[in-house]
């Protein structure tokens, strides 16, 4: 089945999904008229390639993120350094589930990709099972570690017969993406599926 998504500020920027590509890219209105049989996803604020987040290995392999039920214990944010070490060292089982986490955190900040060198298998089969692009890392870091790195690295636009792989950010432009970060995510897709929606 046809899918259209289109966001409120980017109507020109519509794509229709079939299965895990993209059938076609455009104006809404064209698109709408020309598949009146698709199903619509109709989005707040503005349809991008998504995010490419360059620390793969830090953010999946080096932190541990807490599962709901460890919140008296560790909290709720993810755990950096030497602790989240402590913590993984003293059970390596956790690894796998931190990681699953940690690829969830990543789709919920419109990351589409991530870069660097995974070592692990735990990392490797969350990226995989996600369905998460890996690609090459810029050659400068932006700076630290973070679910939100600045600058945002956007993916190339997106175009017709291409994996069906975007974010939508509930913000009027790029330039208030680029102000208010990724934490404005409300959707994105990963091989045609919705893989997280705000709630």
């Amino acid at each position: 089945m046809l899918t259209l998504h289109v966001a409120d500020a980017s109507p020109e920027n519509a794509v229709l999904v079939d299965g895990a590509l993209l059938a076609a890219v455009g104006p809404y209105e064209e698109l709408a008229a020309a598949h009146q049989d698709a199903r619509l996803r109709r989005w707040p604020g503005i349809l991008t390639p998504g995010l490419l987040n360059p620390y793969g290995p830090e953010l999946l392999e080096e932190t541990y993120h807490p599962d709901p039920r460890e919140a008296d214990a560790y909290g709720t944010e993810p755990i950096t350094g030497e602790r989240a070490r402590e913590i993984l060292r003293a059970d390596p089982a956790r690894l796998g589930a931190s990681a699953r986490r940690g690829v969830q955190r990543l789709l919920a900040h419109g990351t589409v990709a991530v870069a660097g060198e995974l070592r692990g298998r735990a990392a490797q089969d969350a990226v995989r099972r996600a369905g998460l692009a890996v690609g090459q890392r810029p050659p400068n870091l932006p700076g630290p570690p973070s679910l939100a790195p600045a600058p945002l690295v956007l993916l190339p636009g997106l175009v017709a017969g291409g994996p069906a792989r975007f974010a939508v950010f509930d913000v009027p432009d790029r330039a208030a993406l680029v102000r208010r970060g990724p934490a404005t995510c409300v959707a994105t897709v990963v091989g045609g599926r919705l893989v997280y929606r705000a709630r």
